[in-house]
């Protein structure tokens, strides 16, 4: 059936080209986003990283802010905070056996650490006795805890030390690299101390020189204060 409706008049005037401009279709055309800028997008993506290492360090800072900042007026440590911590660097290591490693595997745990030559006098004694009684005190926590002894020369161990060190770990190390790392406080050497480092493997506690019982008490409630404040994010094992 043929449309009798009169074509508007508007439309029968209009020129050819314009009426058939008319009568073409709706385009679709999908125009794309204009993209970001090479500049722009790694800016972003900076962000981005910063914000992951960001979330990632948040339960450490947290642990160390409630230790450190957030703590009952009046408390003190027995041990002196390292500022700024230091990484455990890329070491050479050899173990009593004869064994090549590096002291950076040592990360991922706490670490109690003394130093002292391989003959190991009366104070080098001493340190090691305290180092198995701290970790020991610890009950059930202990396993957070390795007590370290770095041999930072090259005489042999005694074999009277071999039975009292089979959970400690002990290795040698150069002992000009391992003094570029440690340092004792001011008048003091480095065998005089016992050291602290984090299960992120950075130095961040020195205890005070010629530790006798009564430090030690004061050292445990340290480790307990520390380990407490980390359970959050450490847990034994590497």
């Amino acid at each position: 059936m043929q449309n009798d409706q009169p074509e508007p008049s508007s439309a029968r005037h209009a020129p050819a080209g314009a009426r058939a401009a008319q009568d073409q279709p709706l385009g679709l055309t999908v125009h794309a986003l204009p993209r970001l800028s090479q500049a722009s997008a790694t800016t972003t993506g900076r962000w981005k990283m910063l914000a992951v290492l960001l979330v990632c360090a948040a339960p450490v800072i947290a642990s160390y802010f409630t230790y450190y900042v957030v703590r009952p007026e009046g408390r003190r440590n027995y041990g002196e905070l390292i500022e700024p911590q230091r990484a455990l660097p890329v070491l050479a290591t050899l173990s009593p056996e004869g064994k090549a490693g590096e002291l950076a595997a040592l990360k991922g745990q706490w670490l109690l650490l003394s130093v002292a030559g391989g003959a190991c006098d009366t104070a080098c004694q001493q340190h090691l006795y305290f180092q198995r009684q701290l970790r020991e005190s610890l009950g059930k926590e202990k396993d957070r805890l390795d007590w370290v002894w770095l041999v930072n020369d090259t005489a042999a161990l005694p074999d009277s030390l071999r039975p009292a060190l089979k959970e400690a770990t002990v290795l040698r190390v150069p002992a000009a690299a391992l003094g570029q790392w440690l340092a004792p406080a001011a008048g003091q050497q480095l065998p005089d101390h016992l050291y602290l480092v984090d299960p992120l493997g950075s130095w961040m506690m020195r205890f005070p020189a010629h530790m006798d019982a009564a430090g030690a008490a004061k050292a445990k409630r340290d480790l307990e204060r520390l380990l407490r404040a980390s359970g959050s994010w450490d847990k034994a094992g590497r």
